[in-house]
């Protein structure tokens, strides 16, 4: 079927969500003033996905809201049934928001034999129908380049950066817990009008001990270390071990999506850190700690939604 039959009713919105993360589709329609649509995601005995729409959507402005968060598969296969649905019921216009990107991390081939996960999905969300995708501080900017449909990527930043301000702190220091983070620490500095540091982990010639350095300054300094998401939680905690060891004051870790899986948790409750900022894009479920602190994206994502809808600039909404 080709995107853009149907014409699109301008004056609608319908947004559904799958079962990933109903509680954070149910913000965004509170903040968009408009009922979240009747959809069911059942099972077939088998396990097989079932889903019905239960509302009318010929011709409407389609959003689905689905982070493709463990369990990866039933939530990204999900997501895909949901997209088929609505192209099948004459959806005017249909877009993804995806407010985590799962397989982000395989973006390249990084060694012989391995697939580029990250572009497979991306096919797949183009194949079953999706017109836009609008996603959230992908993993890897670049997988935009994936998609032969429009990709909005939207930023935590603003979000983030207004939960960060409440801090009180006479010094303050962002810090990459590692190179590929540079970017991303880079922005939040210029923002908070802090210092910038990076954690350097390199090898030594043996290849076997590790070695650990850190450029810039942070004694004396409050530091937040800032990173896409807490996986296990390793790179982030070793970043507050080391910049502990050259004398930060207070420690604080900044991440988008709190993905915590593996032993993550036992590794934030010993890290010395006063707290752990995380939004909303994944559900926390029983991940429960006084360390972790949750700020909430449901008007960013409402704001990107309506202004999708009404043809208006997206950018905007990170000059602040």
């Amino acid at each position: 079927m080709k995107s853009g039959t149907f014409p699109i009713i301008r004056d609608k919105i319908v947004l559904f969500s799958g079962m990933a993360h109903p509680t954070l589709a149910a913000s965004v329609a509170e903040k968009l003033e408009i009922s979240l649509g009747s959809a069911v995601v059942d099972r077939f005995p088998d396990g097989e996905i079932d889903i019905k729409l239960n509302d009318d959507i010929r011709g409407t402005d389609v959003f689905l809201l689905q982070p493709t968060c463990p369990p990866v598969n039933e939530t990204v296969m999900e997501l895909l049934l949901l997209i088929d649905c609505c192209k099948r019921a004459s959806a005017g216009r249909v877009t993804a928001v995806i407010p985590y990107f799962g397989y982000a991390r395989k973006d390249r081939k990084d060694e012989g034999r391995v697939p580029i996960s990250s572009k497979l999905v991306a096919d797949l969300l183009t194949t079953a129908g999706a017109d836009r995708v609008l996603t959230l501080d992908m993993h890897s900017a670049q997988i935009q380049g994936f998609f032969n449909i429009p990709v909005d990527h939207l930023y935590a930043k603003p979000v983030m950066i207004n939960y960060l301000k409440t801090l009180e702190s006479r010094r303050l220091t962002v810090v990459a817990p590692d190179a590929g983070g540079i970017k991303m620490a880079r922005g939040y500095a210029r923002r908070l009008e802090a210092n910038l540091a990076i954690v350097d982990k390199r090898r030594d010639s043996t290849g076997k001990t590790s070695v650990e350095h850190l450029i810039g300054d942070v004694e004396g300094s409050d530091v937040i270390i800032v990173d896409d998401m807490i996986a296990t939680g390793g790179s982030i905690t070793n970043a507050v071990k080391i910049v502990k060891k050259f004398g930060a004051n207070k420690v604080y870790m900044c991440a988008t999506h709190p993905v915590l899986c593996g032993n993550a948790m036992e590794r934030i409750e010993a890290a010395d850190v006063e707290s752990v900022v995380v939004t909303d894009s994944i559900p926390l479920g029983d991940k429960k700690s006084d360390k972790i602190q949750v700020v909430s994206i449901a008007s960013l994502l409402a704001d990107a939604i309506r202004n999708t809808h009404n043809s208006e600039s997206i950018s905007r909404l990170f000059d602040f």
